[in-house]
């Protein structure tokens, strides 16, 4: 009898508001910028399950007063620093007004996993459309969709220079990355030959006058191609297509895109067990991105991970702002801001974008840019930021606290 009730006892706490407040803690932790004031409470009347339902569809979440908030930073940039800064300014927004926050977190996780380098050469100017035309339509589809989008965006052609490769002169800088970073991973076993061949295909590739995409078939190669023992026989933009669609449906991409989801939503160091069972969701399912997301959420890993991450410096300025309950005014001084703390929003030059990993934000400087940003916000001094508190020494330290840096 005393085990019955011992066990009763058990099912009531794990049942208890204290345990569905810690869900939804974390789940507004992880699969959104942070809580606002009375989120928790909100998510607790709707249901956490419930409300992660919600956001894993973000067209049916009314979005129309941020979307009319963005359009203000939707002009005519005459200059590259004005085109990046009105992108950032209206990333920025999105992820600390938007209702539909997962569809946010994802789209950054998507912006670093398809990097590209604004200020390099003319991308700063079709940066903005390749996130709003290239990625945000699709990181809800299939990946394969959302693989062709990208390599046929200007920005990623600009980027990592396939617009300029050509049979005879070939550039292998976006074949590589293809591999490498998009797809498969840097251990899946091809070879050097693999990404020459594979360069060879996509050859062509490129830009009209007008800025969009265009094939040039007089400049493609031709040429019988072999790419992971996959023979081409040389056709014109249907065979790059082709490729792509292969590495996007590729088991190596699945384990290289479930680890990196993992990863991101998870822990730095994902258990094996979890990867393995999120890629072959992404498998069973022909590459559908919500149903691989909503792999990660139901796993048991996922809710078990609260307080395994560190925020990257946009997460934490953009939760610190939320968990203020502050006003942006004016975003762009805040853009400037992530510059100093070392996550400017679409300067990542390096093809990898910026790091999901803990050691890459937890150095002491990094650390004391977090505590100064931590303080002027609440003692309402970020140029752009309005605060309402009436004790600013409590948020300050409540910003600057581990417990709030980790999520």
């Amino acid at each position: 009898m005393r085990r019955i009730l011992a066990g009763a006892a058990l099912l009531l706490v794990a049942a208890s508001p204290a345990t569905e407040r810690q869900r939804a803690e974390h789940a507004l932790n992880r699969l959104a910028f942070g809580a606002r004031p009375g989120d928790v409470e909100r998510v607790l009347r709707t249901g956490v399950d419930r409300w992660i339902a919600q956001q894993l569809h973000p067209e049916r979440i009314d979005d129309r007063a941020v979307e009319a908030r963005v359009a203000r930073y939707d002009g005519d940039e005459k200059t590259k620093r004005e085109a990046i800064a009105n992108a950032a300014a209206q990333r920025i927004v999105r992820a600390a007004e938007s209702e539909r926050q997962l569809h946010e977190v994802m789209v950054d996780f998507w912006m670093n996993h398809f990097n590209v380098f604004a200020p390099k050469r003319r991308t700063a100017f079709v940066v903005d459309d390749y996130e709003r035309e290239a990625i945000r339509p699709r990181i809800w589809g299939r990946f394969e969709e959302l693989l062709l989008a990208t390599a046929k965006s200007p920005a990623m052609l600009v980027y990592l220079d396939n617009a300029r490769s050509r049979s005879g002169a070939l550039n292998e800088n976006y074949a590589r990355e293809l591999m490498e970073l998009h797809t498969i991973g840097v251990d899946a076993g091809y070879t050097q030959k693999d990404v020459t061949e594979l360069a060879r295909v996509l050859t062509g590739w490129s830009i009209d006058r007008d800025g969009a995409f265009r094939f040039r078939a007089a400049l493609h190669d031709r040429g019988a191609k072999t790419v992971l023992g996959v023979r081409l026989g040389g056709g014109g933009v249907e065979e790059g297509e082709q490729m792509i669609r292969f590495l996007a449906r590729h088991p190596a991409t699945a384990k290289h895109i479930a680890r990196k989801l993992c990863t991101r939503l998870v822990s730095d160091t994902p258990p094996q067990d979890l990867v393995d069972r999120v890629a072959k969701r992404f498998l069973d399912t022909k590459a559908d991105l919500r149903a691989t997301v909503k792999a990660v959420i139901d796993s048991p890993e996922f809710w078990s991970a609260r307080g395994a991450k560190v925020k990257s410096p946009f997460e934490y300025a953009v939760s610190a702002i939320r968990a203020a309950g502050a006003t942006i005014d004016n975003p762009l001084p805040l853009a400037r801001e992530l510059r100093k703390m070392g996550e400017g929003l679409y300067l990542s030059q390096s093809p990898t974008g910026y790091p999901d990993e803990a050691e890459a934000w937890s150095g002491t400087g990094a650390t004391l840019a977090r505590v100064d940003f931590a303080v002027a916000l609440a003692n309402n001094r970020m140029p752009g930021i309005r605060v309402v508190t009436n004790d600013a020494a409590a948020l300050a330290t409540r910003l600057g606290g581990p417990e709030f840096q980790r999520q």
